[in-house]
């Protein structure tokens, strides 16, 4: 009996040593999290890049490192020492990681897109950790000169509470910079909600303010100013009913290519590489639209910044899903022009080059696409779409 009972003893002594560990955990902790994640991503990167046939690329993306794993480190890392401003950077970097994963249905991993509705999400994968999040910055630091990270990676979220956080910060904190950045994350907060003509005057407004306060702060490398002039550019645009920038490139065989030889065709204009989540469901999503609009009114382009060799690669691996014509774009200035940041994204443009649609691949593409072949009148008669001859 004895033995038993010096294990069991020894429990609580353990669990107060591990207490102990997490209650010091510092900066360093947290930067190794960012750190490893960075490493492995980067590592993963170039074996997909290496991946020179469809099973390789298969493969290689389902070694992708999981985020939800680095945000659980670096939770456990922060979440101790929640009420310390040194906390605020890796807090803003774990609120970027996973403000959008989502746990899902089906089978895929948290955070995992998809094209379409297979998998289906059923809530934020870090819901818990980013309500305690949001009020660890309501309780300890919205005085806070260091706020200013924090803002910026709420922008890319859609709670609203913390938008009603980022409104409190832009009309009240003391330091201007931070209310700037707080400005600025509004902005691009609202830029989903929609695009009236009061929304968008609110949206000018907050970036003038944004160019004002904080057009000098640097976060992680990336200018505030930058992010206010790219900001101004979408809404000068590349918002619904504008007509799209012009594209002039060439293809994988270096032959020139424009967007406006598509003139009088929808287009659907997918920004994309062989690294993105379930490519091959995204080349089958493409064919599908081809496969239910033939004759010639409608056009599925690519913009593919994988290297020119893996681009070929592609297309004679995988003719049968890439048999549409692709900008290659490995320097990223065609995604630039159109200042995409993230992949997958697809552009629906009308006959006019008026752009329809922004977002993911999906149904509301098929609708979209539906709405532009088939329209009609408010009084429910159908129109023929205007197109330019």
């Amino acid at each position: 009996m004895l033995r038993p009972m010096t294990s069991f003893l020894r429990l609580p002594l353990l669990f107060t040593v591990l207490l102990q560990l997490a209650v010091h955990a510092t900066p360093a902790d947290a930067e190794r999290v960012k750190t490893s994640f960075k490493a492995d991503m980067d590592k993963w990167t170039l074996e997909v890049n290496a991946a020179a046939t469809p099973d390789a690329r298969t493969k290689a993306w389902s070694t992708r490192p999981d985020p939800a794993v680095y945000g659980r480190r670096m939770w456990n890392a922060i979440s101790p020492s929640l009420d310390q401003e040194w906390v605020l950077d890796p807090l803003a970097w774990f609120i970027g990681l996973t403000i959008n994963l989502q746990s899902t249905a089906g089978g895929a991993g948290p955070g995992a897109p998809a094209p379409d509705a297979a998998v289906s999400p059923v809530g934020p994968a870090f819901a818990k950790e980013l309500d305690a999040a949001g009020t660890a910055v309501t309780t300890y630091h919205m005085r806070s000169p260091k706020l200013a990270p924090v803002c910026l990676a709420y922008a890319s979220g859609s709670d609203p509470r913390s938008l009603v956080l980022l409104e409190k910060i832009e009309s009240s904190h003391a330091a201007k910079t931070v209310q700037g950045v707080a400005a600025l994350a509004i902005a691009m907060r609202l830029r989903s909600i929609g695009d009236d003509p009061e929304l968008m005057s609110k949206r000018l407004k907050l970036l003038r303010k944004a160019i004002i306060e904080s057009a000098d702060v640097e976060i992680n490398g990336i200018a505030m100013a930058k992010l206010t002039q790219d900001e101004i550019y979408v809404i000068r645009y590349l918002t619904k009913g504008r007509v799209a920038p012009d594209l002039v490139g060439v293809d994988s065989g270096s032959r020139p290519m424009k967007l406006s030889d598509h003139r009088g065709k929808i287009v659907v204009l997918v920004f994309w590489n062989s690294g993105v989540a379930d490519v091959v469901r995204l080349l089958e999503f493409t064919k599908s639209i081809r496969a239910t609009y033939p004759g010639g009114k409608l056009a599925v382009v690519g913009v593919n910044n994988d290297t020119l060799k893996n681009l070929r690669s592609i297309q004679q691996t995988d003719a049968d899903l890439l048999d549409f014509p692709n900008f290659s774009d490995p320097r990223g200035e065609l995604a630039n022009t159109y200042r995409v940041s993230s992949l997958p994204v697809i552009f629906v443009l009308d006959g006019e080059r008026k752009i329809q649609y922004v977002g993911a691949p999906g149904s509301f593409v098929n609708a979209t696409i539906a709405a532009l072949m088939d329209p009609v009148k408010p009084d429910g008669a159908k129109v023929k779409p205007r197109t330019n001859p």
